[in-house]
């Protein structure tokens, strides 16, 4: 049994938790936030008895052997390596870091403190991930691909409205691109590897982060297009185009639904849990049982914190922690 900790009492948390339900191998023992009561608010909901306020006190305990890292984009970084230091496996909601300097300071510390690190992208590990790259090949040579994510966000009024969400505050490592284009740019590196030249755009808030945007990645003879935005909603579906055929996903983040059109058509859905997290819940605990990282995740978390870095410096967003 791994006893693990939770770092954030929010909806994502709660998903988590849950998510680990569907297996026996992750046990919720501790539950961390700023105050005392919001920590033991949400350890009532799973019959939790243990709460801090106090993150080293939380980091020394003996009692825990991972934790699950959910605070805002900024602190990710100062927590995981806490936590990675006092010989926790660590588990933190992507993007794992503010930038790739910090990306690699924290699997440094991972393999020096002989830990797990995992970043929580759940798309690469669902079953309909799963039919989209195995079935690739079907579509013959690659030559587009056309990535959709723009969901405008219930925080964009108070935005508007002269407050300061952190959803667009670049002192919390926010913005679209590292929101919802994290997916796109996580998706793409997890099925076409490291592009080999990157161009990108975008709309700049007057916080200073990016409100929407898009990217292309080009990978030699095939190219890929990103759209993202947390200012305008979209329902285009996302698109990858080869000489042979295309295939449509839906809500690509999640994989909801995988058609892939050649000759003719087939739907390759596959039924996946209702709690998406489940999957990458598992993958966790089944890297701590076997006493080491997955190499393709450490390679994919890189390159995409690196294409990010690199799509922030061609569109002029910046965060306290690039300094």
């Amino acid at each position: 049994m791994i006893n693990f900790a939770v770092i954030g009492s929010n909806w994502i948390t709660e998903k988590f938790v849950n998510g680990t339900l569907v297996n026996n191998d992750l046990t919720l023992t501790a539950v961390y936030s700023r105050t005392l009561t919001t920590a033991q608010n949400f350890a009532d909901k799973f019959n939790v008895q243990h709460c801090f306020d106090d993150l080293q006190a939380l980091s020394q305990c003996d009692d825990i052997d991972a934790v699950y890292i959910a605070s805002p984009n900024s602190l990710h970084f100062e927590h995981a390596l806490l936590m990675l230091e006092k010989g926790k496996h660590v588990i933190c909601e992507k993007p794992l870091a503010s930038n790739i300097q910090q990306v690699e300071a924290l699997y440094q510390a991972a393999t020096a403190n002989n830990v797990i690190l995992f970043e929580a992208f759940k798309t690469a590990h669902l079953p309909n991930f799963a039919q989209i790259k195995n079935n690739l090949h079907k579509l013959g040579t690659l030559r587009k691909a056309h990535i959709n994510y723009c969901q405008y966000s219930s925080r964009y009024q108070k935005y508007l409205d002269g407050e300061n969400p952190n959803t667009f505050n670049p002192h919390f490592s926010n913005g679209s691109i590292m929101d919802i284009g994290y997916y796109c740019v996580a998706f793409t590196v997890a099925l076409f590897g490291k592009p080999q030249h990157i161009q990108a755009d975008a709309v700049l808030l007057a916080s200073g982060v990016d409100g929407c945007g898009s990217v292309l990645l080009n990978y030699g003879d095939f190219s890929v297009t990103i759209d993202h935005s947390k200012i305008s909603h979209s329902d285009l579906q996302s698109e990858i185009q080869g000489e042979q055929g295309n295939m449509l996903i839906k809500h690509f983040s999640e994989c909801e639904q995988v058609t892939l059109k050649t000759d003719s058509i087939a739907d390759l859905t596959q039924e996946q849990h209702e709690n998406s997290m489940s999957y990458e819940a598992s993958f966790f605990a089944r890297q701590i049982k076997q006493g080491k990282m997955d190499l393709q995740s450490i390679e994919r978390s890189k390159i995409t914190s690196s294409v990010i870095s690199e799509i922030r410096r061609l569109t002029g967003v910046k965060f306290p922690a690039d300094n």
